[in-house]
């Protein structure tokens, strides 16, 4: 077993370290690696030649310059993340599916379209999140997969939820305030919790990054309810948790499309982000 640390200079952003996986995965599927983005630099634990791996690098532009290349037993390779990954992932998994059955439930009671598509909201991420669980640990092809299948599944869901919005726009509705300002308040906390257990792998694989941008989004929307349910307690209308649920909708369709564009195949990232990062990384 040996561990290479190799510099590569273009290394700036998340989808370059995607292309990365994509080509050492066709190299050798047993090659493990450690990223720091931070000092554009790549740990490989490998096999096979290190030249490999560099000729690798090379065909997906990103050429990298060899600083050490050491014999190590196989006890010296780190554990891998995804024992950590899996575990977050649990965590996650918990609370939006705990969060949906309390606002599907109660938002259904309180006639809160707002509630009802954050607890749909919760019922998609609680979906991703059993899809990233079992994608921990597996190829680049069934990550980016079930990243796909997720971004469809944000989409129905989205979808679903606007059509919920047009009904009781059309039959009318009387939400209860309290209900969705006490309600999102308890969601809010739930998905800043959710966030902070994801923070760490907001820059790793693409089913990782997908968790990340589903509870950030979370997190938006449930401040939009809660200042929904405040308009809607002020002016006695039903017009503000209507718009809160036309809104959710929408940033739910919007991160499936995210996602969608995520999962694509290690080539056809390459040509879309070959300047993603020009300007915008130091």
């Amino acid at each position: 077993m040996k561990k290479t640390k190799i510099k590569i200079q273009k290394m700036d952003c998340p989808s370059e370290v995607k292309m990365i996986e994509g080509i050492v995965e066709k190299i050798d599927q047993e090659i493990k690696m450690e990223f720091d983005l931070g000092d554009r630099t790549v740990s490989f634990y490998h096999r096979c030649d290190s030249n490999l791996i560099l000729q690798g690098l090379e065909n997906i532009s990103l050429p990298g310059t060899l600083l050490s290349s050491e014999d190590i037993l196989e006890s010296d390779v780190p554990e891998t993340a995804p024992s950590v990954e899996a575990k977050t992932l649990k965590y996650l998994l918990a609370i939006n599916f705990t969060m949906f059955l309390v606002e599907i439930f109660l938002g259904f009671y309180a006639e809160s379209t707002g509630l009802i598509a954050d607890g749909l909201d919760m019922l998609a991420d609680s979906f991703v999140y059993g899809i990233s669980l079992y994608a921990v640990g597996k190829s680049v092809h069934v990550k980016n997969k079930t990243a796909f299948l997720s971004g469809i599944m944000q989409i129905s869901l989205g979808l679903l939820c606007l059509i919920e919005v047009g009904r009781k726009f059309y039959f009318g509705s009387e939400p209860l305030s309290n209900f969705m300002i006490i309600v999102s308040i308890v969601a809010l906390i739930a998905n800043v919790w959710c966030l902070a257990l994801i923070h760490k792998h907001k820059d790793g694989e693409v089913h990782m990054k997908a968790s990340w941008i589903f509870s950030a989004n979370d997190v938006i929307v449930n401040t939009g309810v809660i200042i929904s349910g405040s308009l809607v307690y002020f002016f006695k209308t039903n017009i503000p948790d209507l718009i809160i649920g036309g809104l959710v909708s929408l940033i739910v369709i919007k991160g499936g499309l995210t996602i969608i564009k995520l999962s694509k195949p290690q080539k056809e990232q390459s040509r879309e982000n070959q300047d993603c990062c020009s300007g915008k990384c130091s």
